[in-house]
């Protein structure tokens, strides 16, 4: 049983309905993935979508597509936490995923996946490379920003 009483910010209830079509495992991943991300980045803005699977794009600006700097997504057996701009991560081992120009992406399918040092550390330094608002750019940047109710 998740306890969203402890959670940095609980997920709003248009996620919830989101992710009740999924198995209870990959949902409750999914969250965890979530969790994970605002432990890291509380003052993150997040974004959430439904198309081919379920999507949570997280900002300093609230703009997921042009300034988010990871996402987490949703499908059948497994969550991925995406970087926009993994490409530009340092990833001297080859734990990034993908091809493209910028995106990568870490495949998460257990709790255990989840707690490899690794994750935080790509988390952290995505984080030092988002845009922020206000024409400010890394973590010191985000100092005093409201951080805006969670969707739902």
């Amino acid at each position: 049983m998740i306890d969203y009483l402890e959670m940095v910010r609980p997920p709003g209830r248009t996620l919830l309905g989101y992710l009740a079509s999924y198995d209870p495992h990959v949902s409750r991943l999914a969250l965890a993935v979530r969790e994970v991300v605002q432990e890291e980045a509380p003052e993150a803005i997040e974004s959430v979508v439904k198309g081919y699977a379920v999507a949570i794009g997280f900002s300093f600006t609230g703009k997921p597509l042009k300034d988010g700097f990871c996402h987490v997504v949703t499908y059948s057996s497994y969550v991925n936490l995406g970087f926009n701009r993994g490409a530009l991560l340092p990833d001297p081992n080859g734990a990034l995923a993908g091809s493209g120009k910028l995106i990568r992406h870490i495949t998460i399918r257990n709790e255990e996946e989840l707690n490899r040092p690794a994750v935080r550390r790509f988390l952290q330094a995505a984080i030092e490379q988002a845009p922020r608002g206000e024409g400010g750019r890394g973590a010191g940047a985000a100092n005093g920003r409201r951080r805006r109710a969670n969707a739902g």
